[in-house]
């Protein structure tokens, strides 16, 4: 045989290794010779675990658990794991790594491999991070690799901006915890509420100055919190500036549902799971105490808003908001529980003017006199319903101002007719009805609310009342005819006073006729009255008539 040639084994060699490297790459082998080197190499160095929950053992959400998971989910490591979960992103085109449950990811720190296991809790449901690290290690690069974390964690959250909205709908809340979110992408801020400019800018310097205010509470000895009051009517933007004020603040917000709140020891269990730097917002307060529900006492809802329970987290906002305060308990308006009152009235003209550039691009209009001369007369719509006219006829900002006006003059002869049919007598109280006298007319009514019914009543009371006249005959004739001829004129004129009930009377003026000041009747009805009592009067003479005729026969006898 030949000798052999060293530079053709040498590349025979060469060729043959690339090949059969190349093969391995194409197939699981090599990631499998990889995974069991790390095995084998693991077993002979001793490692340190260190678990980290997501939940304590009062179902309060771990913090760092959340910032440490945000963490791992940036890291390029995350897609070589066996498992790992799409979601998409706030963009259309953005696509989100997370990691699954019970899988592992590895890590580098100052030359120190580490790692991270997702664990799934089988009793709870709730994930366990743990962390594996080998212990000569950790007492060099732990507390280090900890605070690069959580710097690494602030850095995310600065450049993502996401604020969250989270819910109390979570089923299962003991195993799932009780709150679910989603993304809040509201594109609303404060500069876009339909409000006076001077009470944005005062809102946004409160805000501000508690931003800055942590010193300062400690220093009081007090709850680093601030607490908001929205009311006014439906459609005047509540809900908007609630979107404004979180992300002025940049703040996560926490919607409770108190009808799904079980009762007072869950609405505790809520507040705990809070984040800091979150808001935490009760829509329609307002109706919810008035429903008295059985499940969230007062009580309950005092404590949530400043009880002890509300210290424990800071730099938070509460929102509530409302449609009107008047008819709430004063324990919940106290300073304390509100620091902050903002009323959001109906739309003015001031208000309309800015939905006006802002829907329509308009700052002034042939148009505006008018409607401010319709706006001065009382009428007045919300500024979602003025809003939402724009919106449909945008495309002609002439015929949205015209049909603004159309809807203002509904409004305000609605207010009118209302009025007059509301309206109550102002000199009492009680609501009675009063007839006065005006003249020849007759009879004018005007602004009650007692029916015909009423005055069929009174006319009753008058019959049984005549009846009981006629029956006593033995007594002086003249005498007793100038009585019921008294008492007659002294039913027909009087008046309802001295009583709380409410009863119709009619108040004597003169030879002129009778005049309802405040009533809805017709002068027909009145004249009916009027007509029965004198027929009534005419058969009781004649019956006087009678009964006079037949004494004086049998005295004759």
């Amino acid at each position: 045989m030949f000798p052999a040639n060293p530079i053709i084994v040498s590349a025979v060699l060469a060729v043959g290794s690339f090949l059969i490297f190349r093969f391995l790459s194409r197939t699981s082998l090599l990631f499998n010779l990889k995974k069991w080197w790390r095995l084998l190499e693991d077993n002979f160095h001793v490692y340190q675990f260190y678990k980290v929950p997501q939940f304590n053992e009062h179902m309060q959400e771990n913090q760092l658990h959340r910032k440490i998971f945000t963490y791992l989910n940036s890291l390029p490591s995350v897609e070589d794991s066996d498992f790992t979960n799409l979601f998409s992103g706030n963009k259309s085109n953005d696509i989100n790594l997370v990691l699954d449950s019970n899988q592992t990811l590895l890590d580098t720190y100052l030359g120190a491999r580490v790692y991270w296991f997702n664990e799934k809790l089988a009793g709870n449901g709730a994930n366990t991070l743990v962390l594996k690290i080998r212990k000569k290690d950790k007492r060099r690069i732990l507390r280090p690799y900890i605070q690069h974390v959580l710097a690494s964690f602030e850095e995310i959250e600065s450049r993502k901006k996401e604020v969250k909205l989270h819910m109390n709908t979570v089923p299962e809340p003991e195993k799932n915890g009780r709150w679910s979110s989603v993304p809040f992408t509201h594109p609303a801020t404060i500069d876009t509420a339909v409000m006076d400019s001077d009470l944005k800018n005062k809102v946004k310097s409160d805000l501000e100055a508690f931003l800055k205010s942590k010193q300062y509470y400690n220093r009081l000895g007090k709850v680093w919190k601030r607490s908001y009051l929205l009311y006014g009517p439906s459609g005047t933007g509540k809900s908007t500036f609630v979107a404004g004020m979180a992300k002025f603040l940049s703040y996560d917000i926490y919607d409770v549902d108190l009808s799904k709140v079980a009762d007072d020891t869950d609405l505790k269990l809520l507040l705990l799971q809070t984040a800091n730097k979150s808001m935490i917002v009760i829509e329609d307060l307002d109706r919810y105490l008035a429903a008295q529900s059985t499940t969230v006492s007062l009580s309950g809802v005092l404590n949530f808003m400043d009880g002890i329970f509300s210290c424990c987290g800071e730099e938070r906002v509460m929102v509530f908001t409302m449609n009107g305060k008047d008819q709430v308990d004063p324990t919940v308006l106290r300073p304390g529980r509100i620091d902050v009152h903002i009323q959001f009235p109906l739309c003015d003209f001031s208000a309309f003017k800015n939905l006006a550039n802002s829907h329509l691009g308009l700052k002034e209009h042939k148009l505006f006199p008018q409607v401010e001369e319709i706006f001065q007369t009382g009428a007045s719509l919300s500024p979602a319903e003025i809003g939402e006219i724009m919106i449909s006829n945008r495309s002609s900002p002439t015929r949205a101002l015209k049909s603004v006006i159309t809807a203002l003059q509904t409004n305000s002869d609605s207010r009118v007719a209302a009025g007059k049919v509301g309206q109550r007598l102002t000199g009492s109280a009680s609501g009675r009805t009063v007839v006065e006298e005006t003249g020849d007319t007759g009879l004018f009514c005007r602004e009650s609310v007692h029916t015909v019914s009423e005055f069929r009543k009174l006319y009753g009371l008058l019959r049984r009342s005549s009846r009981k006249e006629s029956i006593d005959l033995d007594l002086n004739e003249k005498e007793k005819e100038n009585s019921r001829h008294e008492r007659r004129e002294s039913k027909v004129g009087q008046r309802l006073i001295g009583s709380e009930s409410g009863q119709s009377v009619v108040e004597k003026t003169g030879d002129s006729g009778l005049f309802c000041s405040e009533n809805v009747h017709t002068a027909r009805e009145f004249r009916k009255l009027y007509g029965l009592l004198m027929t009534s009067n005419r058969k009781e003479s004649l019956n006087m008539d009678s009964s006079e005729k037949k004494n004086s026969r049998h005295e004759s006898l």
